[in-house]
């Protein structure tokens, strides 16, 4: 019996085909699987492994890693945004497919940005606590004047 997911995944997958305006053997044939196959996976029959999705994912000109978490090979939860805010560009009719893969680079680029921040950011037990450190970097234990240096 077919998993919820699976159904998902192949319900996401007819709708991304028919987005991209491709057959079902157009797909198979982009992708390097069997048109039967395909149809399987679209019908929640079948689930693929992350090899097949990745080369659908490909064809589709989409992110892999929506497909794996449509699987249910990476945690839904901590993915949901992400996918949900690319599948949103993904779907934008007024966006072409050269400005969608922009956008998702972009998007991509500032969460990449933000992670390396908030990692930079948290003290070395990872619970965001006040760490006796100021913002600007410093301890705040000089005792020195609340002023800021300035050259004169």
């Amino acid at each position: 019996m077919a998993s919820l997911n699976v159904g998902s995944l192949g319900e996401y997958l007819r709708e991304q085909r028919r987005t991209a305006q491709l057959s079902l053997r157009q797909l198979a044939d982009a992708a390097g699987v069997s048109n039967p196959y395909l149809s399987q996976i679209e019908r929640g029959l079948r689930k693929p492994s992350a090899e097949v999705l990745q080369q659908v994912a490909k064809a589709l000109r989409i992110s892999a890693e929506t497909l794996y978490v449509r699987a249910g090979i990476l945690d839904a939860e901590r993915e949901r945004d992400e996918v949900e805010t690319r599948a949103v560009i993904l779907a934008d009719p007024s966006l072409d497919e050269r400005q969608k893969q922009v956008l998702l680079q972009i998007y991509e680029s500032f969460r990449k940005e933000n992670a390396a921040a908030r990692a930079e950011r948290s003290p070395r037990d990872g619970d965001g606590s006040d760490d006796g450190t100021r913002d600007d970097g410093t301890d705040g234990a000089d005792g020195g004047d609340a002023e800021p240096s300035s050259s004169s």
